[in-house]
């Protein structure tokens, strides 16, 4: 993975720091124009590894990669899924059934259909989650995709459960049908680290909160430290500034120190922010480096 990851919660008026900023960035990034803008800004100053959700717009930017692949070298799609409003939406304007085509991979269409009804009688909890992954993937298809992560609201559901077969399943398809590794965002490192090993996956890809006051950070720093000195993890961490709580230069010289941490990822809309982050990153990642 690249150490440096670019999110997109500010494209779709995500913003934990103030309603009115989230509500200004939605109205800005109606246009898709307006999202790849930004993208490119990121991508040239070194983040050109793209976090997102399968929103419909990042459909649209998908389908601007591949008919643009010179515009869009070195970067790279690490989608995230599933994305619960897209369904939800989906089934309210075009109905069960053609919400259901509409999400559906076209190729194997038959065994498609035929797992899904396999699932749906049988109440095969496999073939339920690889025919949704198969739905979330269609977007990226002919795209390189290395790591597909499952998000926290599913993530965290299973460790709830205490299912930890389906995180195994997940992982299996992914790298099965996509060639990839799986991914999982949570938010509590501490529960799933060990519950990953119990289903033999070994050195998971891991995104949560991370940062220097343990904002939102289920057990803590410590907690984190003692889970990830017993099962290791590839961690990428988010919300390093603590929601804004953290001065940047502060937050990340701190998280550039922790030595679990292999990635950061952050979200910005402007180039000044955007640029200023990847350099914090940068330098305080060179002066690690011994001469």
């Amino acid at each position: 993975m690249e150490r440096i990851l670019f999110g997109d919660n500010q494209f779709f008026g995500i913003n934990h720091m103030s309603e009115e900023k989230a509500r200004q960035q939605a109205m800005r990034f109606q246009s898709i124009d307006a999202i790849v803008d930004v993208l490119q800004i990121a991508l040239h100053a070194g983040a050109g590894g793209f976090m997102c959700t399968t929103h419909d717009k990042i459909e649209k930017i998908a389908d601007d990669v591949r008919a643009n692949p010179e515009k869009w070298s070195g970067f790279t799609f690490y989608p995230g899924m599933p994305y619960a409003h897209k369904y939800a939406n989906a089934v309210t304007e075009l109905g069960y059934f053609d919400a259901v085509l509409k999400f559906l991979p076209k190729e194997g269409l038959v065994d498609t259909i035929m797992r899904g009804s396999k699932a749906v009688l049988n109440k095969d909890i496999e073939s339920m989650m690889t025919l949704l992954v198969d739905a979330e993937m269609k977007m990226f298809r002919g795209l390189h995709t290395p790591v597909v992560f499952l998000q926290n609201v599913v993530t965290d559901l299973v460790q709830g459960l205490g299912f930890a077969d389906a995180f195994r399943v997940f992982s299996d398809h992914i790298k099965s049908r996509y060639n990839a590794e799986a991914g999982f965002i949570t938010m509590n490192v501490p529960k799933l680290l060990p519950m990953l090993k119990s289903v033999g996956i070994e050195n998971p890809i891991v995104c949560a909160n991370y940062n220097k006051i343990g904002f939102r950070m289920s057990g803590g720093i410590d907690g984190y430290r003692e889970v990830l000195e017993k099962h290791p993890a590839r961690m990428i961490a988010m919300s390093v500034l603590g929601s804004g709580a953290i001065r940047p230069r502060e937050a990340i010289e701190w998280i550039c120190a922790e030595p679990h941490v292999e990635s950061i990822l952050f979200g910005a809309s402007s180039r000044a922010n955007i640029e200023q982050t990847v350099g914090l990153i940068k330098e305080f990642d060179s002066a690690r480096v011994p001469a």
